[in-house]
């Protein structure tokens, strides 16, 4: 129960301290509707905590067991792995590969190529791209297949303004 008490006051202070920074940064929402943006994530920790503590979840094996499934699955790291390779003068290759545990994701490999190929011609200052080869399946490996989408990618220059 101390346990719980403590991660409610911490829970609390830093609602409060980050509410009280937001209300100082700008004039924008009035103080109180702040305040109760701030309340949400604070009153979900708290209540998440209180139920887990009568629930007897707190023990360590449980901890334990969590953080190693959150180091599997890793929910924070990006869908696809992408890794783009110089194939001659304003040529690409993409490779993308999809990490093995997901939850979704499996149509946008096309719209992933797609952003990365307007950032370089962004970046490159070409007028657009043309997609020479585009190839996306499914790998047998084991224990988990995995999507991959491989892509050849041409970059334009401008014929009205060649310098651009």
């Amino acid at each position: 129960m101390r346990t719980v008490l403590a991660l409610s006051v911490a829970a609390c202070l830093t609602a409060c301290a980050s509410g009280q920074e937001a209300q100082v940064r700008d004039t924008g929402p009035a103080p109180a509707q702040v305040a109760i943006e701030q309340a949400g994530p604070a009153a979900a920790v708290v209540g998440g905590a209180m139920m887990l503590s009568e629930l007897k979840m707190l023990k360590p094996e449980y901890i334990a067991g969590a953080l190693v499934a959150f180091a599997i699955y890793d929910p924070l790291a990006p869908t696809w792995r992408i890794e783009v390779r110089e194939a001659g003068r304003d040529r690409v290759r993409m490779t993308l590969r999809m990490k093995a545990l997901n939850t979704g994701g499996d149509g946008e490999a096309r719209q992933v190529v797609a952003r990365h190929a307007r950032d370089i011609v962004e970046a490159g200052g070409f007028a657009g791209y043309e997609v020479v080869h585009y190839e996306e399946g499914v790998e047998s490996t084991r224990p988990f297949a995995r999507r991959y989408a491989n892509a050849e990618i041409r970059f334009v220059r401008s014929h009205m303004f060649p310098t651009l």
